[in-house]
């Protein structure tokens, strides 16, 4: 393992080197950012207040709406901070606790993903045994998998990160510091490391994608089964569920099962999953989950009821 580099930080071009366009990057990505962190918390706030979100896909919920910031967070403040430096660069060791961090939180993200479509899938096809199979202590222990699992895939980024050798080049032509972009500026044959990379983040995408495709599949033929209600509130459910499933798991797909190449539209592909999947999926749930929206307009209600009194 390469421990010992001559390279000690990296410099990051972002997004683009033009002043005008990098003050436009600082303002939309902080009301991305801003909005991104506001929306969550109000979903979990209306999750911890309100009594008719006590089900176990609200407890999932809840920790998807925390994983979103986290990793938008991974991601968001240095790209806004850097946008208003001439040159920013990041150090080889904060450049390793991006590179964990960022794939710890995407990767919990795809394991809450997977839990809540699990849930749904018991709650559907096999709604008498639901009580017996999910349970909110199963929620805990499942959730402590998925922490686990992130975990591990992690740990598994910065053993790759740090196999890499530099000996020269540090300009990153991206906003992060990511495996990717790190493969184009090792000083050594990287074509193992990149099999690697592919075998275990894009295995994790694809097949993750793949997974909950063909769940929400079966569950969606189930339904037939179900009254015309029934159907109604697991098909609000169900495509807010397969729409965040499709906008998170497409650019990951696009960026993780390919070598190491790079294409101009990366960076872009790259912003909308790391920045704007953390910003949409509130929108999402709000709009298109019955039970959501319901306990974010309680909140709302309870909140205009304590000003008024005052």
């Amino acid at each position: 393992m390469h421990l010992n580099n001559n390279v000690t930080e990296f410099i990051l071009l972002g997004l683009t080197q033009d002043p005008i366009r990098k003050k436009i990057v600082f303002f939309t990505f902080l009301i991305f950012y801003l909005g991104t962190l506001l929306g969550n918390f109000l979903i979990i706030t209306a999750i911890k207040t309100s009594q008719a979100l006590g089900s176990l896909m609200s407890c999932f919920f809840f920790h998807l709406s925390f994983s979103d910031p986290c990793f938008s967070t991974c991601i968001a403040p240095r790209m806004i901070s850097d946008a208003l430096l001439k040159n920013a660069t990041i150090t080889f060791n904060e450049c390793i606790v991006l590179v964990f961090s960022f794939h710890f939180f995407g990767c919990l993200e795809i394991f809450i993903l997977i839990l809540m479509a699990v849930d749904r899938y018991v709650a559907i096809c096999k709604p008498l045994h639901y009580m017996t199979i999910m349970s909110h202590r199963g929620c805990g222990v499942l959730v402590a998998v998925a922490w686990v699992g992130s975990c591990v895939h992690s740990l598994a980024q910065i053993f790759l990160a740090l196999s890499l050798p530099f000996c020269g080049p540090n300009v990153i032509d991206h906003y992060i510091c990511d495996l990717q972009p790190l493969l184009k500026l090792a000083c050594a044959d990287t074509y193992v490391t990149d099999l690697l990379l592919v075998s275990n983040s894009g295995a994790i995408c694809t097949m993750s994608f793949v997974m909950l495709m063909v769940s929400y599949v079966i569950i969606l033929y189930s339904l037939r089964n179900h009254s015309a209600e029934g159907r109604k509130k697991a098909l609000s459910t169900c495509i807010s569920h397969i729409t965040v499933v499709i906008l998170f798991f497409g650019p990951c797909i696009f960026i993780y099962t390919r070598p190491a190449t790079t294409f101009s539209m990366d960076k872009m592909i790259a912003v909308f999953y790391t920045l704007g999947t953390p910003l949409i999926n509130p929108l999402i749930y709000t709009l298109r989950n019955a039970e959501v929206k319901n306990a974010m307009r309680m909140l709302w209600t309870k909140r205009l009821v304590s000003d008024n009194k005052r």
